[in-house]
């Protein structure tokens, strides 16, 4: 029932940033494994969830006012920016798969890990990201989880390279309809009292 109810305000005091192969799905909101991978830190900004529709006006010659409205367009996005940089977080903010990081050099000491980055790259790296997070409202820790199944990273912030400040690479993320159009771009998952029928 609606009304004023402190015991319903959340916080989001925790949470985590995940990835995995492009279809990866989840039930519940139980602790992740194989095959998802932990992203790391994020920054103090946390995530922005934005979901933006576009709505055609049906006009009529009988009113001044559209009669309804065609949905014609849908984005979903995720925005968050990696504070750690490692073989899962750098090829992930560059939109590359894990498997394009390739050794170069001949010694311990000269090998190095490099990614390439083309003019024709081939193909889009697509996965799937799930987003947690906490709420200990001091019963029990509330857990909400968002799922993307098909994703990929449609923009980039620019990196910032400085002696006052952590590297941050910040990335945008946008769901994609996949295999099967008829499947959810993204599900919420939560084990809220409050929000369960």
């Amino acid at each position: 029932m609606a009304g004023f109810k402190n015991t319903e305000i959340r916080i989001a005091g925790a949470g985590s940033v995940w990835t995995a192969t492009a279809g990866t799905t989840v039930k519940d909101t139980a602790a992740l494994a194989s095959p998802w991978v932990n992203l790391g830190f994020t920054s103090s900004d946390g995530v922005k969830f934005h979901k933006k529709d576009k709505n055609d006006p049906i006009d009529t010659w009988q009113s001044m006012a559209p009669a309804r409205f065609l949905l014609s367009d849908r984005d979903l996005t995720v925005k968050f920016q990696l504070l750690q940089m490692n073989k899962d977080t750098f090829p992930f903010y560059l939109g590359l798969s894990s498997g394009s990081l390739v050794s170069s050099g001949s010694t311990v000491e000269t090998t190095a890990q490099k990614i390439e980055m083309t003019g024709n790259p081939g193909g889009q790296d697509q996965r799937a990201l799930a987003i947690d997070f906490a709420d200990n409202n001091g019963t029990k820790d509330l857990r909400y989880r968002l799922v993307i199944p098909y994703g990929a990273v449609s923009e980039v912030e620019e990196l910032s390279l400085t002696r006052t400040g952590a590297v941050k690479l910040g990335v945008t993320f946008t769901a994609l309809s996949g295999d099967d159009p008829t499947k959810p771009l993204a599900t919420w998952l939560v084990n809220d009292p409050a929000a369960l029928a």
